[in-house]
């Protein structure tokens, strides 16, 4: 049994490493890939076919970037109109409705929290994730459905894993390996074709299909790469097509194996808890950074929080003040193969690694965009948000001009003390106080 055992797990392992490991790390495709897709497909459609068949009521159709769910009607008019049409603009008890049905409004479908649900599908991508048993409409769905979970979780979840595996020990091994050679052109050189191969073994990894629009624009040496955030893959997804300078805080366990081995081939920038909250220190290595047209660019994802990639929220100004050339990147994900979106406040990376390696695929476009610098009569935010919209329009996502941040913060007494003042003024302009 022994033998037998091992016998199968040798041919497992060959054959991954001939027919997936090698051809990626040669940046070669045997077709498999292709084939996979074109089934894949094929078979949605299908499902898609015998859903609206099967189904006694027509689905509604959902569209892709919603602005709102339609449970309430929103009335987007000035404070003072609204207080005025509550018998008057003195002071009286009715105001209070104001306040309360625009508290009731944020607390069911304000423009932030929505940001961080799963985004809704046109139709069922036949994967067990969700509320209604679609698979119980028909015999032959479910039966399709059956051999897709045997699919996902007998062959391409162990197979995944096994690529996973594969590429970060490449990853920490290569880079370990490099970072004991001098620093010379020869080491910048195998660095990135270490980086290049472990992220092609790793997009393999997640039955990555990725498309790269306007390559012209790739950001180069000495730049800083700004891109919409929706997951921790969105780095391997564009490392996949070129090296950059990672910056972040310093981690424990694995991803702290990982940071110290390739930190000692590649100049990323990692910073101590202590030192990620002092934003001077963090500008001037960043700084040094960019400075060095030999190192490669930064890449930083400015919303400092993963959004469910309908919307581009708030770019931390940081990024923008640090000078040098900007080099936008849109990423959109297909959320038909495999919802690619971690919510972090649900799921912890555990989790979210098993959904993402029990989904069909990762399918997404990556859009470069050409390079921006700042203007002279620009600050920061105004730049960020010239960044951002180009970002969003290229996407396709809706543009917020909400932090992030709020997915775990409270609201700040800012906000709340401003909607304070406004009401005040309306009161002291008709003369109800004094």
């Amino acid at each position: 049994v022994v033998w037998a055992v091992g016998q199968v797990g040798a041919v497992w392992v060959a054959a991954v490493l001939g027919l997936i490991v090698l051809p990626s790390a040669l940046g070669i495709s045997l077709g498999i890939s292709e084939a996979y897709m074109w089934v894949l497909v094929k078979t949605l459609e299908w499902a898609t076919i015998r859903l609206q068949k099967g189904a006694k009521k027509p689905q509604p159709q959902i569209p892709r970037t919603p602005t709102a769910n339609g449970i309430i009607e929103r009335d987007e008019t000035p404070m003072e109109k609204e207080i005025a049409l509550l018998h008057g603009a003195d002071f009286e008890f009715s105001h209070i409705f104001y306040f309360c049905r625009k508290g009731f409004e944020a607390i069911v479908e304000d423009e932030v929290t929505q940001r961080f649900s799963s985004e809704e599908l046109l139709s069922w991508n036949l994967l067990t994730r969700t509320n209604v048993n679609f698979h119980y409409i028909s015999l032959k769905l479910t039966v399709v459905w059956v051999i897709g979970v045997i699919v996902r979780y007998c062959f391409l979840l162990p197979l995944r894993f096994t690529l996973a595996a594969i590429g970060i020990t490449s990853m920490i091994v290569g880079t370990t390996l490099v970072g004991q050679l001098p620093n010379s052109s020869v080491k910048n050189y195998l660095s990135e074709v270490v980086h290049l191969t472990c992220s092609r073994i790793l997009v393999r990894a997640l039955s990555g299909t990725i498309h790269y629009h306007n390559k012209e624009n790739r950001p180069r040496k000495g730049g800083i790469c700004v891109a919409n955030h929706t997951s921790p893959i969105d780095a391997i997804i564009l490392t996949n097509d070129g090296c950059y300078a990672m910056v972040g805080q310093v981690h424990g366990g694995l991803m702290g194996v990982i940071q110290r081995a390739t930190v000692k081939a590649c100049p990323h920038v990692w910073f101590e808890r202590s030192e990620i909250k002092d934003r001077h220190l963090v500008t001037k290595r960043l700084r040094e950074h960019v400075a060095d047209k030999s190192k490669l660019p930064i890449l930083i994802f400015p919303e400092g929080t993963c959004i469910n990639n309908t919307s581009v929220m708030m770019f931390k100004k940081g990024s923008f003040e640090i000078g040098g050339t900007i080099y936008p990147v849109a990423i959109k994900y297909d959320p038909q193969f495999g919802d690619a979106f971690w919510n972090s406040s649900k799921y912890n990376i555990v989790s979210y690694l098993l959904r993402i390696m029990t989904s069909w695929a990762i399918v997404c476009n990556v859009w470069y965009l050409p390079p921006m610098v700042r203007k002279e009569d620009e600050d920061a935010v105004q730049f960020a948000n010239r960044v951002r919209s180009a970002i969003a329009r290229q996407g396709g996502l809706t543009e917020l001009p909400w932090d992030g941040g709020l997915k775990r913060a409270k609201v700040k007494d800012t906000f709340k003390e401003e909607q304070q003042k406004n009401y005040s003024r309306i009161i002291v302009r008709n003369g109800s106080v004094g």
